[in-house]
Formats: C-alpha cells, sequence, structure tokens
C-alpha cells in the first residue's frame, strides 16, 4: 500500500539523506549530517540540537518540536536508504554540531585525536570522554568525520552533549592547545608514566593517535609527557577507544577525589 503524499527513492529529500549518509564532502559543504533512529533522536530533541526534518515509515511516531517537520518515506525506502542492515524506523537531518577550536581553549579536560581512522573508535571516545567529564573532544590531521553515521551511532548521543572540534593541523592544534596552559599527554602502548603514578588533576589535553601507527613523529615531539596503561595481562596494548576509556575515567576519578595517585 503506497501512503498518500510518501516520499520515494528517488524523490529528492530521499537522494540527499543518501548523500548525506554516504559522503564526508556533502556533511561538509552542507554542515549537515543524518541520525539514525528514535534513541538518537531522542537525544538530539533534549539537547535541543537543530534538526532540519524527521523521515519516519508507515505510521511510526515522533515527539518532536512543531517547527520540524515529518514526513513519511514509502515502504521498502529506508532499507535502501540507511546505513545499518537492519534499519530503525526513523531517520533525521540535523546541523552539524561541531565548533571552532577558540571556543574549547577555556575547557581542563580534553581529548585530542590524530590521525583517528575508525569510526567506531571515534563513536567510543567521545561517549567515553563526554562519561568522564571532558570539556571537549578535538579530531585533527586525518581523523574520520564525527558525522559519519558510524561514529553518530557509537557516541550513543555523547556527541550533542561534548563540545566537538573537527579539522586542523595536529601540531598547530596541540601548540594552541599548549598555550591556553593544558599539559599535553601522549598515550603510549610502553615506556610512559604509569597511570597509576600519573597526576591528571591539573588541566590536561589527552592525546591518542591511529590505530596501526600510534602518534606521527612531529606529534609527539611537541608534547608534554607519555602516559601508559600498566596491564598484568598478556595482551601488549589495548584497542584505542578502550585505551582512552580507560585513561577519560582516571581523569575523571582524580578529579573527584581531588587526588592525584590510586590510594
Amino acid at each position: 500500500m503506497v501512503v498518500p503524499g510518501a516520499l520515494g527513492a528517488r524523490h529528492p529529500e530521499v537522494v540527499r539523506l543518501r548523500r548525506l549518509l554516504r559522503r564526508r564532502s556533502d556533511r561538509a559543504s552542507e554542515r549537515a549530517f543524518v541520525l539514525e533512529g528514535p534513541k538518537l533522536l531522542a537525544e538530539a530533541v533534549a539537547a535541543g540540537a537543530s534538526l532540519e526534518t524527521v523521515y519516519v515509515t508507515g505510521d511510526h511516531e515522533v515527539e518532536v518540536p512543531d517547527s520540524v517537520p515529518v514526513r513519511v518515506l514509502q515502504r521498502g525506502v529506508l532499507e535502501r536508504v540507511a546505513d545499518t542492515v537492519t534499519p530503525q524506523p526513523v531517520l533525521a537531518v540535523c546541523r552539524a554540531v561541531d565548533v571552532p577550536l577558540a571556543d574549547v581553549l577555556s575547557a581542563t579536560f580534553v581529548v585530542v585525536c590524530v590521525d583517528l581512522q575508525d569510526p567506531g573508535n571515534a563513536g567510543t571516545i567521545l561517549r567515553s570522554a563526554e562519561a568522564a567529564g571532558a570539556g571537549a573532544v578535538v579530531l585533527v590531521g586525518a581523523s574520520v568525520d564525527p558525522l559519519n553515521p558510524k561514529a553518530v551511532r557509537a557516541s550513543a548521543g555523547s556527541l550533542f552533549h561534548v563540545p566537538v572540534v573537527s579539522g586542523g593541523d595536529p601540531v598547530a592544534v596541540l601548540g594552541e592547545l599548549g598555550r591556553a596552559g593544558l599539559r599535553r599527554l601522549g598515550t603510549v602502548a610502553r615506556d610512559g608514566e604509569s597511570l597509576d603514578d600519573a597526576d591528571l588533576t591539573g588541566p590536561v589535553a589527552l592525546v591518542v593517535g591511529n590505530e596501526a601507527h600510534g602518534l606521527p613523529p612531529a606529534v609527539d615531539a611537541c608534547l608534554d609527557g607519555h602516559l601508559t596503561i600498566p596491564m598484568v595481562g598478556r595482551s601488549e596494548s589495548l584497542n584505542v577507544g578502550m585505551a582512552t576509556s580507560v585513561v577519560c575515567f582516571e581523569v575523571g576519578r582524580q578529579r573527584r577525589a581531588g587526588g592525584g595517585r590510586r590510594p
């Protein structure tokens, strides 16, 4: 059954949805991205994000401000457009949420991702950083787009609750953070200061690198120190998303406790 007024696969709005989901260049030029699912939509509404249009299948109901138009998609269109194998019944176009670096220079806890490639890792870092109380997440160099649909899903809505800076030369960005008074600490698999011994209560920028190659030499040279997570098992290192989460929560723990080293 065709719902009167429902949008088909060739409708310009549906074509735009597909482009925004698949092309970083389109997201960048239009300053917009796509949310998938009612939970992410609810997070966006709760955060007061700027929503353009919501798209639903069938008679699915959503709660959005009256100013946000809701459009119905024809049967089967969502499966052809969405980024997941089993798509949820809601898509929404949202205005970009990233901010300029100047807006976060007053933060005392920042996570900097250099050449991070996997969107799932980016989303995990956003989620952990926000939960641990970070003031910003900065993705620089050749890092993945934080508005990539997989990154957006993995963030579980955290990108609406922690400032996100996207783009910039890593050395230049770290220079700005250093001048703002943050101690820039790179995470490394070995030979850094043990996380058990590090005092992370002061202004700090945690710097994490590429999944395969870590931090490039140019970035490593402008850091104020290195951190290593102590491990007693046989694993040599952790996934960058997991490692960043561990360090973020140690920063949060120390700040809640008002002290540095573990008791």
